[in-house]
């Protein structure tokens, strides 16, 4: 597998856990306190960073900074407006579409030379 794909794979995958760690506790440890909220969160971050370290290191390899951080924030859309939709029964809305769209563009604005070169 090449770097940028494995680099979108672990990034996916330690999404997951990242999302979950930031808004699993919203749904499911509602009833109990923060601090028990927040111990079980870090739990779940520790497996997102040992997946997103090496993720970021491999894609440095073939992007800069800035195409990494966005690559993410395609991802952590695409894992997150599901999750929101699907586990955490929120209504969809057209904010969702509209934040696509920008995000979209900071991927055309950081990765037009790989895509046409220039």
């Amino acid at each position: 597998m090449n770097r940028f794909a494995m680099t979108a794979v672990l990034l996916s995958c330690s999404n997951v856990f990242m999302t979950f760690a930031w808004y699993g506790h919203l749904k499911n440890l509602s009833h109990r306190s923060w601090v028990i909220a927040a111990l079980v969160s870090w739990g779940i971050a520790l497996f997102e960073y040992l997946i997103q370290v090496p993720a970021n290191r491999i894609g440095h390899e073939v992007m800069n900074v800035g195409q990494l951080k966005i690559l993410q924030e395609v991802i952590t859309l695409s894992i997150f407006v599901p999750f929101s939709i699907m586990y955490m029964r929120e209504k969809p809305s057209m904010d969702y579409l509209w934040a696509g769209c920008c995000i979209l563009g900071a991927v055309f604005f950081l990765f037009r030379r790989k895509l046409f070169g220039a």
